[in-house]
């Protein structure tokens, strides 16, 4: 998101002052240029060396500074892409929204038509005062990205709302929800399950599969990116993705009736969880006891067809998409398959292939669909795999 990018970095009077100084290393392993500007109260926190030397340029701290340049604090309003405050008190909330530019930092900001994302961080009851709570509004309306605070520790002492969150998540929060201003699938809602469903033996017994989740949250992900509403149906609980509302599920039958409730009101249902095709018929109140010399014989029965059943009542305006796990005839199935479902559109992947599939973080798929001809996907990371299964969604949902 910020390769090649030229970022801003405002940094003001807080204590987690500190992280800023991992958020300017991890932008520039991004790939992207960094300065950095502080308000004075910021430097009572970190030194300003510490922020030159990790972004390779001298730090603009006064609003008067001599510098080569005539009107530092314009020029670099204009250098900038995207202008991060980070941390926020609440001192520079109020300066922002009340359009006052009295020091460098504000100055800057108020002459930049750069996005603008700000992530506060101040004592709870300085968060919870409807003075702050009013000008995040008047901040937020003017189009700035708001990266809400985290519970946690305080400087105070003690746990409550208003923790500065890590420089980590701030740029992926950042990086979804920018990208998602212009997202091809905009406002729609898209319903995505994920992982290995486990049917139940007996108390400490059950069956399931090898599927890892990754490729499921994954979709979730580059569905929010694409400005879409997330409803992640999952039986692995992973890293949290802004956006992506998640429900947890264990069995097959589980996943269904919540996939149910929730395709009634979404526009897209992606089924990449590795579903269990068989269950127990019947599961045993207490731990099955091993006998000498005797088998445990099981009975199987088949479990219901998320994929079919939301195939069957789904409308002219939704879209169904399936994944088809195969280990021969990849193209030749997953035809079989899109027709059999009613579904729109089908992500066959080859599961014999050690390399990726169950549990890697690369992957390699044929998109099949109703309108356009297998696309082959060669191998790559998930996370760009699942982009492309999203844009191949929106072009058909695009031209419905």
């Amino acid at each position: 998101m910020f390769k090649n990018k030229k970022v801003l970095i405002v940094v003001s009077g807080s204590v987690s002052a500190y992280k800023s100084a991992s958020l300017v290393r991890l932008l520039i392993k991004q790939g992207a240029s960094t300065r950095v500007v502080m308000t004075k109260s910021a430097e009572e926190f970190i030194p300003s060396k510490t922020l030159s030397i990790l972004s390779r340029y001298e730090v603009l701290t006064d609003l008067f500074s001599s510098y080569d340049r005539e009107v530092v604090h314009i020029e670099w309003a204009n250098w900038a892409d995207y202008i991060f405050v980070v941390p926020a008190t609440a001192n520079i909330i109020g300066k922002i929204a009340n359009g006052i530019a009295d020091d460098a930092a504000t100055a800057t900001i108020m002459a930049s038509k750069a996005d603008k994302i700000i992530a506060p961080a101040m004592n709870d009851a300085m968060l919870n005062n409807a003075a702050v709570k009013r000008n995040l509004d008047i901040i937020k309306n003017d189009g700035w990205l708001i990266i809400d605070p985290e519970y946690g520790f305080l400087a105070e002492g003690y746990e409550a709302n208003g923790r500065l969150q890590e420089p980590e998540k701030i740029i992926a929060e950042a990086s979804i929800r920018l990208q998602a201003k212009l997202g091809k699938l905009k406002g729609k809602h898209i319903v995505i399950t994920a992982g290995g469903t486990v049917e139940a033996l007996d108390p400490v017994r059950y069956l399931t599969n090898r599927s890892s989740g990754k490729m499921g949250y994954a979709l979730a992900r580059a569905a929010v990116e694409a400005g879409c509403h997330v409803t992640l149906i999952t039986t692995v609980d992973k890293e949290d993705i802004y956006g992506v509302t998640k429900i947890f599920v264990k069995s097959t039958q589980e996943m269904l009736d919540q996939s149910m409730i929730a395709f009634k009101h979404a526009d897209i249902f992606i089924a990449a969880a590795a579903v269990s095709d068989f269950r127990p018929m019947t599961y045993v109140e207490h731990k099955i006891k091993k006998q000498d010399n005797y088998p445990l014989q099981l009975t199987l029965i088949q479990n219901p067809d998320i994929l079919k059943t939301i195939g069957s009542i789904k409308n002219k305006n939704q879209i169904v998409v399936g994944f088809a796990a195969e280990t021969q005839n990849i193209v030749s199935y997953g035809q079989n398959k899109l027709n059999q479902k009613n579904a729109d559109m089908i992500i066959a992947n080859d599961v014999s292939n050690s390399e990726i599939g169950f549990s890697s973080d690369d992957n390699s798929v044929t998109i099949i669909s109703q309108k356009y001809s297998p696309k082959v996907v060669t191998k790559q990371s998930k996370i760009k795999i699942a982009r492309i299964i999203i844009d191949s969604i929106s072009e058909i949902v695009n031209t419905n």
